[in-house]
């Protein structure tokens, strides 16, 4: 059953080496992801499930221990998911040693430290249909008897001129509904999220949020929305389910 849940941003801007001389516009945001952070440990997971949007190869399960890097970002720095083992790879699960996507190499920053509880990764797709993305959640709550989900992903990237997807008009109402639905754990106006609007306004946690509302379904959880901004013209919000 799901006991708790965070959502971060999935920007490699959250991790300072990468941010560089730009690092300090984001302190206020790496501190909320901190807090979330710690909600989630003080849940008292029996797992810990970290979801974030992925490419191919990049997308299905990635082990405790699966590594990482900014290396595309041109910064030498890796990461480990977690801290168990690196995972060995076995007839059952050829990929088992694959790179993490960029989205859990952030998460797998975030989480450096992390004891609370055994953990492992899902990298989901950007394109993922809506009942997909509710089975893939509700499968995920019943995994363990304390579920708690580490959620990646982002808003819209249209919401400004030099935004990566430029100006739309439609972002701001758009990021203002996920606001609204991640502070009021709302998992159907969650569920509601158009695909097709979120592909066009680039906003990579569609899926992801998805996934959230499938595996959240009847938990009673509550939510609360620690940040909302939209630097370099993304929405990027942080917010707590317990």
């Amino acid at each position: 059953m799901l006991v708790a849940a965070a959502v971060c941003p999935s920007a490699p801007l959250l991790v300072p080496e990468v941010a560089a001389g730009a690092a300090f516009e984001l302190d206020t945001l790496r501190a909320a992801c901190a807090d979330a952070i710690g909600v989630l440990a003080a849940s008292r997971p029996d797992r810990l499930v970290v979801i974030g949007p992925a490419e191919h190869p990049g997308r299905g399960r990635h082990h405790e221990g699966a590594r990482g890097s900014f290396r595309e970002f041109g910064v030498d720095l890796d990461v480990r998911l977690g801290s168990g083992p690196a995972p060995a790879a076995s007839a059952e699960d050829t990929g088992a040693d694959r790179p993490l996507p960029p989205s859990l190499a952030v998460a797998a920053w975030l989480l450096r430290g992390w004891a609370a509880a055994p953990l492992e990764g899902l990298g989901v797709g950007e394109s993922l249909e809506q009942d997909r993305c509710a089975a893939t959640g509700a499968m995920i709550a019943t995994t363990a008897d304390r579920v708690a989900l580490l959620v990646m992903g982002d808003g819209s990237a249209c919401r400004t001129l030099k935004a990566p997807g430029y100006l739309d008009e439609r972002a701001e109402p758009f990021d203002a509904s996920v606001g609204a639905a991640l502070a009021a754990a709302d998992t159907g106006a969650l569920a509601a999220l158009d695909t097709e609007l979120a592909q066009e306004l680039q906003a990579a946690g569609r899926a992801t949020w998805q996934v959230l509302a499938g595996a959240a379904q009847g938990a009673g959880l509550a939510g609360q929305l620690l940040h909302e901004d939209a630097p370099y013209g993304v929405g990027y919000f942080v917010a707590t389910w317990t």
